[in-house]
């Protein structure tokens, strides 16, 4: 058999199996990062119940990403429209591709912020969110309190978690994004 033959056929296996290796990982979803476990929130000091809008919920989160990557170029930027946007970049076989994600915020028990992916937009690509969102955990340096979960398509905003000057902490009562109405508890500790 011609030498080119056999390298043509090692060639086209080859393709063949990486195709084959990139679609299975984009259809597995992978492993989420378990979620903090649910506090009882109690609170210790004055407790201030503090109106916002979507315009504010959208300035304070961008600032507090800001700070967590200490000068480094910004992973995501938090838009709060009727929905919550997170805009970003996935740079795929050397191409960068924007990539918007659309979430709906659900408050939990403890005051953090669950975002349910509702619909993402990534170039004219049709992938699974789950896929986009593990690319997105393995790829993208995000602050500690935003953990990616791409099994369940969401994403946890540890808000008890952020560090506020003071030691102040937040927690959300209600978040109502068609309405432009968010309620959010700051604690003043009594020191």
């Amino acid at each position: 058999m011609n030498l080119w033959k056999i390298a043509f056929f090692v060639l086209v296996g080859l393709l063949a199996t990486g195709i084959i290796a990139l679609i299975m990982f984009l259809e597995s979803p992978g492993d989420s990062d378990p979620l903090p476990p649910l506090n009882q929130y109690t609170p210790k000091g004055s407790v201030l119940s503090v109106k916002a809008t979507r315009s504010d919920l959208e300035a304070l989160a961008n600032n507090y990403i800001r700070k967590a990557m200490k000068g480094e170029k910004l992973p995501v930027i938090m838009e709060v429209k009727n929905d919550v946007r997170l805009h970003s970049e996935l740079t795929a076989f050397g191409i960068t591709f924007p990539l918007l994600m659309h979430f709906d915020p659900v408050v939990q028990e403890d005051g953090n912020l669950m975002l349910k992916q509702t619909s993402m937009e990534i170039a004219e690509l049709e992938l699974p969110p789950s896929a986009v969102l593990t690319v997105l955990r393995d790829s993208v340096k995000l602050p500690p309190w935003m953990i990616v979960r791409p099994k369940e398509e969401e994403i946890f905003i540890h808000l008890t978690d952020l560090e506020i000057a003071g030691n102040l902490q937040v927690r959300a009562k209600s978040v109502d994004l068609v309405n432009d109405n968010i309620e959010l508890e700051v604690t003043i500790p009594n020191d």
